[in-house]
């Protein structure tokens, strides 16, 4: 049994790495590649990956175990800490995750070419992404599920916690800003996505009620109720919208965003269990299935990849992302691959719900899934004609395109197809959607519903982001709520109503704004810098936490991406700077000045603060390192007979602090 298994692996990393060799090109450079062996290199990739180094972080690094008992059962109070079941949290934490940036970003990286956004995205996610989520998870579920910003105070010192809790809020609330307004533009005039999006809130009530009150533990039954209400909601989608009652979901955009932030809010403060985990594990079914029906379709149909494998656009002068593919294609691919986000969700709302320490296994596969959907993503752009996805994604005529060497081939077939006018629509949601619907109407039986696909591609892409946004309100209020304590302290109690209400408002009022007044239009690659920046801090935080571990040993898990993306970043948060500088001094006097200096500023001031969280960090370490300096850890770890094994306070409540010697 055990040689057959050993057999097995091999056979699947041989696989691996012939599928690889032909998406690089060391087979058949002359040739275009067939889609097909793209989804076979990444999905063999990610089972080695979660198999070997997965199993290697769990086991070895941060030695998990089920003995240690965890916040969700010391802390339960069923609103914001309670025991999920393993399959509810996965779906729960990959809703949350996984927003707009693993289907955008790689859509708008395919100007440089498939190959290095493809690289990017397996590589990067295994050894950089699902390592920062996994380690910054595991660290907060053992410090009563604190954040990030949190974290980084107790561990590093105050000045790393104040400046990682105030660049984490300002991304927070752009990034759920340009999420917002995305699915705000989705829905914007467009009744069968609103209304199927709607019906995912009673259903998702209904799920929560059957599950807590209703039918405790019968995960089977709630899913089967979940699944098929929300496939009835699909497809009465488009009868309500050729219906007379269509005008009660047809919204102009200053209404949607009412809307959108009334939902924010009331899922940022009812318990998780009513609303926030059975919308977001029901939005996984969907994502999930919508993604493996597109893998399947890859398979049978062996679509010819048409992008080659790099542009010219690798030096620059690109029509969609003007700057060189380094750094752009690394921010521009902004949560695919590694994610500053994921550590907010890691040390919000998830560690509060883990069960069991092994379930924080999560983290890492979660993150691979979500690499997956980027790649799914790129493929489904890379199959259109480069003239027909330049023409997609920007203003330019076609014989400007032309003129470049890329001329349009079907765009108006397309238009056809799917029955609206995609020309001149950038921003990627458009080319993803038609790439999509073109893979599924190629299906046996499907060709005559690409209208069809077309609208269903658009609907889940307002699904993907809108699970994120509900999610990350409610992170950003925990955040409001421990960075206010520290000066009124019943803010820190997340039960205390008051508080609750506040700061939820606070946070809804803040991205609320940003959408409704539309001063948003820069903000996609500055969230991309500053994302991969919080992402940059998260594998600083996460070494000093292995430090404390005494896992020095196994600091290059942390430190190697950490300088690989903060390399990256800070590059591009430069040129952004000196970008948004020129065109404020070109733009004169018109009404983008005010705008443009106030996007440099923000720019600046997260890579200045992303500067003094890694010169605090460095020096931390050297004091713990070579001098020798002794430490104190504030994990706590208490055994099932609910003994403190060690560690720090549980929250409200005094405890022993340990205080170690040397790291090893």
């Amino acid at each position: 049994m055990k040689r057959g298994l050993m057999l097995a692996w091999l056979f699947l990393a041989v696989l691996c790495a012939v599928a690889f060799g032909f998406v690089t090109g060391l087979f058949n450079p002359d040739e275009k590649v067939n889609g097909l062996w793209l989804v076979v290199a990444a999905a063999c990739f990610y089972v080695l990956a979660f198999r070997f180094y997965g199993r290697f972080l769990a086991r070895r690094v941060v030695e998990l175990d089920d003995q240690r008992v965890t916040p969700a059962h010391r802390l339960q109070d069923n609103k914001n800490f309670y025991p999920a079941n393993k399959y509810v949290l996965f779906g729960h934490h990959f809703a949350a995750i996984a927003g707009a940036g693993p289907l955008l970003g790689p859509v708008l990286a395919a100007q440089f070419g498939y190959l290095p956004g493809f690289l990017w995205l397996v590589i990067g996610a295994v050894l950089a992404g699902a390592v920062q989520d996994f380690i910054v998870l595991v660290a907060s579920m053992r410090r009563n599920g604190r954040s990030l910003p949190e974290i980084a105070r107790d561990e590093v010192g105050v000045i790393t916690g104040t400046t990682s809790a105030v660049a984490v809020l300002f991304i927070v609330v752009v990034a759920l800003a340009g999420l917002g307004l995305a699915v705000v533009n989705a829905l914007y005039r467009n009744a069968w996505g609103t209304f199927t999006i709607a019906m995912t809130i009673p259903i998702g009530f209904l799920m929560g009620f059957y599950l807590e009150k209703f039918r405790p533990g019968r995960v089977g039954e709630m899913t089967a109720i979940g699944v098929v209400l929300l496939l009835l909601a699909v497809v009465a989608g488009r009868i309500v919208a050729q219906s007379d009652f269509s005008g009660w979901f047809h919204f102009e955009r200053p209404t949607l965003v009412w809307l959108l932030a009334g939902y924010g809010f009331l899922a940022s403060i009812l318990p998780g269990w009513m609303l926030l985990d059975p919308r977001g594990y029901l939005s996984t079914f969907m994502k999930i299935g919508v993604v493996l029906l597109l893998g399947l379709g890859v398979i049978a149909m062996a679509p010819t990849i048409e992008m080659p494998r790099v542009t010219t656009f690798v030096q620059g002068g690109g029509p969609i992302i003007p700057g060189t593919l380094f750094p752009f294609l690394f921010v521009t691919i902004a949560c695919g691959a590694i994610s500053g986000f994921h550590s907010l969700v890691a040390s919000g709302t998830t560690p509060k719900m883990i069960a069991r320490e092994s379930y924080a296994v999560v983290g890492y596969g979660a993150m691979l899934m979500e690499s997956f959907v980027g790649v799914m993503a790129l493929i489904a752009a890379s199959v259109l004609v480069p003239g027909d996805y330049l023409a997609i994604n920007t203003l330019l005529s076609a014989d400007a395109l032309a003129a470049m060497g890329f001329p349009t081939e079907r765009l108006t077939e397309l238009s056809r197809l799917v029955e609206v006018e995609i020309a001149g629509r950038p921003g990627g949601a458009v080319s993803l959607a038609v790439g999509m619907a073109s893979i599924f109407s190629g299906l046996p039986g499907m060709a005559h519903l690409m209208a069809y696909w077309y609208q269903f591609a658009l609907l889940f892409e307002a699904l993907f982001i809108l699970t994120t946004i509900d999610a990350g309100t409610r992170v950003a209020r925990y955040l409001v709520q421990e960075m206010g304590g520290r000066l009124y302290a019943p803010l820190r109690r997340f039960t205390w109503w008051p508080g609750v209400i506040a700061s939820s408002a606070a946070v809804v009022g803040a991205w609320g704004y940003l959408i409704g007044t539309g001063s948003i239009s820069t903000i996609w690659p500055m969230f991309g810098a500053a994302n991969q920046l919080l992402g940059t801090l998260a594998l600083c935080i996460g070494t000093t936490v292995l430090i404390k571990m005494r896992k020095a040993r196994y600091l290059w898990i942390t430190v190697g991406p950490m300088l690989f993306v903060g390399a990256i970043t800070l590059t591009a948060s430069y040129e952004l700077l000196m970008l948004f500088l020129n065109e404020a001094a070109a733009a004169g006097d018109s009404g983008q000045v005010v705008a443009l200096y106030l996007d440099a500023a923000l720019v600046g001031v997260v890579a200045l603060l992303a500067v003094i969280v890694l010169v605090d960090s460095v020096r931390q370490w050297y004091g713990y390192l070579v001098q020798g300096r002794p430490f104190t850890s504030s994990e706590v770890v208490f055994g099932t007979d609910m003994a403190p094994l060690g560690g720090g306070a549980p929250a409200g409540r005094e405890g022993l602090t340990i205080t170690i010697d040397r790291c090893c």
